[in-house]
């Protein structure tokens, strides 16, 4: 090595962010390595690389004793001290060893190594950037696919987007752009490993955050998300501002934010309700598109009873019970549901309460959903 190697040194140092010192340390390590396969000796050796010129020196480390019984490790206090006199018993004496022909396995094991710290360091500042967007969303492009995974490129490292992690709805070709979550981050011995979602709740909240300046800027906030991939989402908004419409601001005008969120997913409906402490509201806004006649809560059992027109029972069911199972998840309350017949029957109702109750048309103003025919059993 020379000079122009140290400059090389200098130069990668600025422009990947590897520090001279870190490499030159390790070219010595391993140099000592090398001197130890390519010689056949065992001697205790020190490489010394120096910083300016470049130049190599190998030095055998030996201990000075009484009687030598291993010429690699000892010497003698006679030789030691022909060498310098100060010397004693136990003190550490270095002889240079250099070979003739070291540069040659010098200039290699140094290349080996520097492309070796490269790399690494290349994975390490990637591992920063995306470290930082875990639970982030971000375009990949499609690259292939096998039976576990499809391959995203992400620009500087390409994304494993698992099966279970795929919206069933949907099918991936080779160059489609899609957007994705970033679930988990982590760092392996071939580079960080990046895992991404498409089936995530946190998808549609980043999605909105987007699409709706309000939520960005915090006017509006998500308070919570329940979502079947490929099929059906609620989401919850508030807003502290009264005069904000949290519900309209994610609609948008004449539906296009929602619609174009509703694009990316490929025709998942989503109910935009408003969210509410009272968790008679809350429960009631959550269950729309259908009309509630009354809310039970139990707040030990962290349970609701809720009572709607019997023509509204299989809507507030939903198909396969998705809409009350929705519903119990964005709330986080669990819901029973029963007809206002039923209700009666069992003194569930007051003679008070109807049909005509301050829940009657939550879709009107507490919700945006889709249409109601989505809605009914098959």
């Amino acid at each position: 090595m020379n000079s122009e190697f140290m400059d090389a040194l200098t130069t990668l140092e600025k422009e990947k962010g590897i520090s001279k010192e870190v490499i030159i340390e390790a070219i010595e390590a391993a140099l000592i390595s090398g001197y130890k396969r390519n010689f056949s000796q065992a001697q205790n050796v020190r490489v010394d690389v120096n910083r300016d010129n470049g130049s190599i020196r190998v030095f055998a480390r030996k201990t000075i004793v009484e009687e030598v019984f291993d010429a690699r490790l000892e010497i003698s206090l006679d030789e030691a001290k022909s060498i310098n006199p100060n010397y004693e018993v136990d003190d550490v004496v270095e002889i240079e060893v250099t070979p003739k022909d070291f540069g040659r396995i010098a200039a290699q094991t140094a290349k080996q190594v520097v492309t070796q710290r490269v790399r690494e360091a290349e994975r390490g500042i990637i591992y920063s950037d995306f470290i930082d967007r875990e639970e982030d969303i971000m375009t990949g492009i499609v690259q292939r696919q096998d039976h576990r995974f499809i391959y995203v490129d992400l620009g500087k490292v390409e994304a494993l987007l698992p099966l279970n992690e795929q919206m069933p709805n949907e099918t991936y070709k080779h160059n489609d752009r899609i957007k994705a979550f970033i679930t988990k981050v982590e760092k392996t011995t071939k580079g960080p490993q990046i895992l991404i979602s498409r089936t995530h709740p946190g998808l549609l909240k980043r999605l909105f955050e987007l699409e709706v300046p309000e939520i960005y800027d915090g006017t509006v906030e998500i308070k919570s998300v329940s979502r079947e991939a490929g099929d059906r989402s609620k989401i919850a908004v508030h807003a502290e501002n009264p005069e904000v419409d949290p519900v309209g601001s994610c609609v948008g005008p004449r539906g296009q934010r929602v619609q174009t969120i509703v694009d990316e997913l490929k025709g998942e409906k989503i109910d935009i309700v408003r969210w509410s402490e009272d968790p008679v509201e809350y429960v009631a806004n959550a269950l729309s598109p259908s009309k509630v006649v009354k809310v039970n809560v139990n707040e030990e059992e962290k349970m609701t009873q809720v009572i709607v027109p019997d023509y509204q029972l299989s809507l507030a069911i939903g198909k396969r019970g998705q809409n009350a199972r929705l519903a119990a998840k964005l709330t986080g309350w669990k819901i029973d549901i029963k007809s206002e017949s039923e209700a009666r029957e069992l003194g569930l109702l007051n003679e008070e309460d109807s049909s005509a109750s301050e829940y009657e048309d939550p879709a009107s103003e507490e919700a945006f959903v889709p249409d109601v025919e989505d809605y009914n059993e098959e």
